[in-house]
């Protein structure tokens, strides 16, 4: 996304490089180096482009003036625009790394206090994966030697992934819990109407990264909306990683924006990457459909 602070910022750098080359060539002109043509050349440069910082300014401070007002609006309609949006639906959340407050926090009062659904079950997925432990796990249980080695590590993780979103049968949960999951609650017994995935850990690497590409496109193929999400200030964003396996993303979940934008794509809104970042391709929220009106004697 395009901000005009860095427009700004890269224009005041321009002048004031400009204005120490104008006051060395005055230097030098006063020893004869330089006309007073291409003094009056140079000094309508430092004019010009006084003028673009100047507007440039004005444009930043305009559009930092929309921004407050749409956040102020938005933090005003939230309520209203998230009330019921997910009554009777029932999310799952996936944490992969350590469970903090940058992020779970909202997504469970956006889901449950804001909109009416439900967190069905949340996993704390422990990154990087003990691999030695998994393998063993696997191992002991002669019906799940399939996914025993590395090269299997894909497999492993899009089936776990599959689990996690239709529920019912989780043989692969049930014989790795001790062994991947940090924390948990809810049961895997019933499907779910969405998943959240929250990355807290950073990127993986060897056969963590590929079991985590095999769980991506695992949740994807259930047939349910799968949202990636993260809060406002991260060190390095989760959120390309999600685009690249297809799930829909949302930045800035620590924020009333974000919480609405999760909202309407777990009831059902246009697939996309929504936010304040450059990522965010489809724009701050997807389309915004009215409520079906409620019906009663």
């Amino acid at each position: 996304m395009f901000d005009l602070r860095y427009h700004v910022a890269s224009l005041a750098a321009v002048f004031l490089m400009l204005v120490v080359g104008i006051l060395i060539g005055v230097g030098i002109s006063g020893r004869g180096f330089v006309d007073d043509a291409e003094r009056d050349r140079l000094n309508g440069r430092i004019s010009d482009l006084q003028d673009q910082v100047d507007a440039a300014t004005a444009s930043s401070e305009d559009l930092r003036r929309r921004q407050n007002a749409a956040a102020e609006f938005v933090a005003g309609a939230y309520p209203v625009l998230a009330k019921s949006r997910l009554e009777g639906k029932r999310i799952a959340v996936l944490v992969l790394g350590a469970v903090k407050q940058e992020s779970l926090p909202f997504v469970e009062r956006a889901i449950e206090e804001d909109s009416g659904g439900q967190v069905a079950r949340m996993r704390a997925v422990m990154l990087p994966l003990r691999l030695e432990s998994v393998e063993a796990a696997l191992k002991s249980r002669p019906e799940l030697a399939g996914y025993v080695g590395d090269e299997q590590l894909a497999n492993l993780g899009r089936d776990l992934g599959r689990e996690f979103a239709a529920g019912r049968k989780t043989p692969l949960w049930e014989a790795l819990v001790g062994e991947m999951v940090e924390e948990r609650s809810g049961a895997l017994a019933d499907p779910v109407d969405g998943v959240v995935v929250i990355r807290s850990a950073e990127p993986q690497a060897g056969g963590t990264s590929r079991f985590l590409a095999g769980l991506y496109q695992g949740l994807n193929s259930t047939g349910v909306p799968v949202v990636g999400v993260e809060p406002t200030r991260v060190e390095q964003s989760a959120i390309p990683v999600f685009q690249h396996y297809g799930l829909s993303t949302v930045d800035g979940i620590d924020d009333e924006l974000g919480q609405l934008a999760l909202v309407l794509l777990l009831a059902g809104a246009d697939p996309g990457d929504y936010g304040v970042r450059d990522t965010a391709k489809k724009g701050i929220l997807p389309p915004i459909e009215p409520l079906p009106a409620p019906t009663g004697g």
